[in-house]
């Protein structure tokens, strides 16, 4: 902000006066009434320079925008996947439990169904009995049924 003081004596005014009614063709003059120094301005450079910050203020500012809006997309996509992530981990525990039960009755199945076609849970009708097959092998020696154990020390 320029702050100049005006500096006028009464010396001054009293000589613009009598210089005003001696020149009547000219009521007008051109004299300085108030000294120091002013800046002047360069209008067409202040006005480019403007220009050009206000154009570069609005691509910041859209930037930035674009830049928020997608740090946001960003986050909303992560939390929904996270939330997948933890379905999918409680889908596969459930499903893990669910194949060992389905496993388990698969077996039983098998083994039952077997039972079936070989029948052979159910009761003889009769009783087939067969003659004695003599056999030419003689009897073998009985084994020792106690085994000699090599007891050692330690554990």
């Amino acid at each position: 902000m320029n702050s100049a003081r005006a500096v006028v004596s009464s010396e001054d005014l009293y000589s613009k006066y009598t210089q005003q009614r001696v020149n009547v063709s000219n009521p007008i003059e051109r004299t300085q009434v108030i000294e120091g120094y002013f800046y002047k301005e360069n209008l067409m450079k202040d006005m480019a320079i403007r220009k050009i910050n206000m154009t570069l203020c609005i691509a910041l500012g859209f930037l930035v925008l674009t830049a928020f809006i997608s740090y946001y997309s960003a986050m909303s996509n992560e939390i929904t996947l996270n939330t997948l992530s933890r379905q999918v981990t409680t889908l596969n525990e459930e499903n893990s439990e669910l194949q060992n039960t389905l496993d388990r009755m698969k077996s039983f199945n098998n083994v039952d169904s077997m039972m079936e076609k070989q029948n052979i849970l159910t009761k003889a009708a009769s009783v087939i009995e067969v003659p004695r097959v003599a056999s030419a092998a003689a009897s073998q020696a009985k084994k020792n049924l106690a085994v000699a154990v090599d007891w050692s020390v330690g554990y």
